[in-house]
Parts: C-alpha cells; sequence; structure tokens
C-alpha cells in the first residue's frame, strides 16, 4: 500500500503541475474561458483564475511532500470536485466550451472531462487513505513512474481521444 500513495502522489504532481504551468502560458485565455465555463460577475473573473492556478501548483507541491501529502490529496479532491461542478452545470446549460484543462485546445467539455475529474478525484482519495510509510527506494521508483505514466495519458487525454474517433 505504500506504493500506492507514491504513485498516486506522483499522478496527482504531473497532473496538477502540467495544468498550472500550461494555463500560466496562457493566462489571459485561460481567464477569458473561466466565465464561459462558470458564468461570474466580471470583477471575479480574474481572482478565481488566479486562485485556480495558485491551487493547482500549490496541490502538485503538496502532494510531492510526504508531510503535507494528506492535505495535498485532500485539496486535490476538492478541487477536482468543484471542476466537476462546474462542467456539469455548463454541461447542463449547453455551454461546450473548450477545455482549457491543459492549455489551449479547441476540444469541448464532455462527459469524458466527468470521467477524468472522477478518476483522479479517485486517485486522490486513494493516495490520502493510503500509509505514509516510506517505500523502498526501487519499489518507490517502479509507482513512481507508474503514476508519472498515467499521469502523461490523463494529459494527453483529448487527443488520445481524438486520435481513435478519427479512426473508427
Amino acid at each position: 500500500m505504500e506504493y500506492l500513495r507514491a504513485a498516486c502522489a506522483a499522478l496527482v504532481a504531473v497532473v496538477f503541475a502540467a495544468s498550472s504551468v500550461a494555463k500560466l502560458r496562457d493566462f489571459r485565455g485561460f481567464a477569458r474561458s473561466v466565465p464561459v465555463l462558470a458564468p461570474m460577475p466580471t470583477r471575479l473573473v480574474r481572482p478565481v483564475s488566479v486562485t485556480v492556478v495558485a491551487a493547482e501548483a500549490g496541490i502538485a507541491v503538496l502532494v510531492a511532500v510526504p508531510a503535507t501529502a494528506a492535505a495535498g490529496f485532500v485539496l486535490a479532491t476538492a478541487l477536482l470536485l468543484a471542476f466537476s461542478a462546474a462542467i456539469g452545470t455548463a454541461l447542463r446549460g449547453g455551454r461546450r466550451t473548450p477545455c482549457r484543462c491543459f492549455g489551449a485546445a479547441d476540444t469541448p467539455i464532455g462527459p469524458r472531462h466527468l470521467a477524468r475529474n472522477a478518476v483522479l478525484a479517485c486517485f486522490a482519495v486513494l493516495g490520502a487513505l493510503a500509509p505514509e510509510h516510506l517505500p523502498s527506494v526501487a519499489g518507490a521508483a517502479v509507482a513512481v513512474t507508474a503514476g508519472v505514466v498515467v499521469a502523461v495519458l490523463v494529459i494527453a487525454m483529448d487527443d488520445i481521444a481524438v486520435v481513435f474517433a478519427r479512426s473508427s
């Protein structure tokens, strides 16, 4: 079980780090997408956008440090639930804006984004509940590698979906 925590930490850290960096690279574009996804007064758009990016970057750091990992996993779960609520509300309202989760994208939000967030939230909960014992170096290396591989697949999810959609 100690390997599970290491894998979950790697997965969550890489996903949230990539997400925050992508948003920072085109912060104006991300900020413009926020009120389309979650309607709000104009005066709140920038503070909400900054808070999202800061929370994502903070989660990446928190889960990577054993002493703060549990807090990072809890924050990740809460943020993923908030994202899912915003996506679900947008979908119910007929707003299919592009997902700016990992930077500029043309792919509109859809049920797969809700599924992705649910899976990530499950890993965050598993990471929070897993024992805090330090695994062996070799075992930790394998677990972290597995977490990073899954993270890369999560980050590339929209691109992968496009490839499979074109082949069918």
